[in-house]
Order: C-alpha cells, then sequence, then structure tokens
C-alpha cells in the first residue's frame, strides 16, 4: 500500500472526531481536502474505511483496523521526533503546551523567564477551557498542560505547582463587602454569575456547596470565561467566584472587592500535567521542571 503521513494524521483525526467537518476544523483544513485524503486513503487500502448512517460517520471493519495502526505509527514517529529532539537538547528544541483559560492570566510571565533562560526553544501556546484540556490529554496531543484539578480516568501524572485560591466578588459598594465574616446561609438570595458545566472553577464550587449544605442561585446566567463574569459582576448583574489570579488588577484598581465569606477563598491548586509513561523531550522536562521550581518566585 502507498500510504502517506498525511493520510493517516487526518484519517486518525477524523475517526477521533467522528466528523469530518471537526478534522477540518482542527487540522486547518478545507472539508474537502479531507474527504480527498481520506479518498486516498480508501483506494490505497482497498477498503472502505467509514460508512454513513443518516448524519453520523461510523468506521467500518476495515476503519477499526486501520486506526489502531494509525494510532501506532504516528506514536512511533512522534517518539522519534523526541528522540531526535533530546539529542539536540535544550537548546534548539520545541515545546508544544496547553493552558487553562484562567492559567493564561499568568502562563505568559512564566513562559517569558523560560524563554530568557533558554532563547533557543520554540513554544506553541494553546489556551483552552478543561474540556480542550481533557481531550488533549486524553489523545497525548501536547506535551505539558497547566490546569486545576487534573483528571481521574486518564493516566498521568502531574505535581501540584501553586496555591489556586477561589474568592468570591462583587461590584464595588456591595453592601456584604465591608463585613469581616458573611455565613454562607446569607447569600441564598444573591444570584451569581457561574462558569460552564464542566469547567474547573464551577466542579470546585458545587463541591464547596455541597459540603456546606447551600445552594447559590445562577439566575439563569451562565458565563463561558472569567472576563464575561468580572464585567458581569461589575456591572451589578449578581457574584462570581473566580480565581484570585484573575482579578488581581480589578481589586487593586477597587473596580471589584471581596466577600469574605465563611470558609472562603476556596483551597485548590494548579498543576503540572503530562501523561504518564510519555517519553518527555529535553525541553519538555526543563520547562515541567522550571514550572515546579520557579513559578511562585516568579508570580507573588
Amino acid at each position: 500500500m502507498n500510504i502517506t503521513i498525511r493520510q493517516l494524521k487526518v484519517f486518525e483525526a477524523v475517526a477521533r472526531l467522528n466528523s469530518f467537518t471537526r478534522a477540518a476544523e482542527e487540522l486547518h483544513l478545507s472539508q474537502p481536502a479531507v474527504s480527498m485524503q481520506i479518498k486516498q486513503l480508501a483506494e490505497a487500502s482497498e477498503h472502505e474505511l467509514f460508512e454513513q448512517m443518516g448524519k453520523k460517520i461510523f468506521l467500518t471493519q476495515a476503519g477499526e483496523e486501520m486506526r489502531r495502526c494509525a494510532i501506532t505509527i504516528l506514536g512511533q514517529l512522534e517518539e522519534t521526533e523526541q528522540v531526535l529532539a533530546e539529542m539536540q537538547g535544550v537548546e534548539g528544541g520545541r515545546l508544544s503546551i496547553a493552558v487553562a483559560t484562567t492559567v493564561n492570566y499568568f502562563a505568559t510571565k512564566i513562559l517569558a523567564e523560560f524563554n530568557q533562560r533558554f532563547p533557543g526553544v520554540g513554544i506553541s501556546l494553546e489556551v483552552t477551557n478543561r474540556e480542550g484540556l481533557l481531550d488533549k490529554l486524553a489523545h497525548n496531543k501536547t506535551d505539558i498542560v497547566l490546569m486545576g484539578q487534573p483528571p481521574d480516568n486518564i493516566d498521568i501524572d502531574a505535581v501540584a505547582f501553586m496555591d489556586n485560591p477561589l474568592v468570591m466578588i462583587a461590584p464595588a459598594g456591595h453592601k456584604l463587602t465591608s463585613r469581616e465574616h458573611v455565613p454562607m446561609k446569607e447569600l441564598r438570595g444573591e444570584t451569581f454569575l457561574m462558569r460552564e458545566q464542566g469547567s474547573g472553577t464551577r466542579i470546585a464550587l458545587e463541591r464547596f456547596c455541597s459540603a456546606e449544605g447551600v445552594q447559590l442561585s445562577g439566575g439563569g446566567m451562565e458565563m463561558n470565561s472569567n472576563e464575561a463574569i468580572k464585567q458581569g459582576v461589575q456591572a451589578g448583574l449578581g457574584l462570581g467566584v473566580v480565581s484570585i489570579h484573575t482579578v488581581e488588577a480589578e481589586l487593586e484598581s477597587g473596580r471589584l472587592e471581596l466577600i469574605h465569606a465563611d470558609n472562603f477563598p476556596i483551597r485548590r491548586q494548579w498543576y503540572v500535567v503530562n501523561r504518564k509513561g510519555k517519553r518527555l523531550s529535553a525541553t519538555a522536562r526543563a520547562f515541567r521542571d522550571f514550572v515546579i521550581s520557579e513559578s511562585v518566585k516568579l508570580l507573588v
């Protein structure tokens, strides 16, 4: 069979995402280009790899075999690239990092310092939500992930490198911000601007409320970014719970204030994460060690 690496990469993406459209978006290709690569791969293998039922596509038996082979071949190719990068050492190596949206508030400072120490390293940074980070870990699509609570359903290595307190914020002058202690029961009538379902902040807040035996009202307002929550709180739409790292500027300027609710802040940590057993390049190991040893010093 005359099969190309490009065809295997496109096929693996379509098989993993169950979608030609989503694969095209991930690979930054047009959908016709993706369809052509799959067609050529099917012709080379002399087997249909997908079958369509309604609007959904499914792997055929031959497609399942091709998927397993593609994962093996692409994995071996990646390991070869890592071995060659290892021979270069840290300088001249490449680093792929994915970070949670909240981490991006301080990730650039960490990367800037790392880049000063290792100016020859090429760095690729992707900022995404928790769902995106879990996908990258599950499919081994990045070297290092910086995130909140690590998943317990993926085989990973995770090390905490810095505290991540979640604080309760209110617009300036809110009636509760002047008090030193606010019982949680007094917050039951307040509207809270909530992060989307599945976000690390939302999960931590729901676990906290369950342990405290209280239920906070979202008032139907769900937002998918910290910036949206901060703007909404400033506008008086409700209260919010966010990482302290996202509101330092607003607290300093007085645009937002903290509510000192009982048992707040919610104690969390940031973690540096990679797939267990992944052969990290010298560059990735250097960055991982740098984050663990230097982050707190850089960000205090």
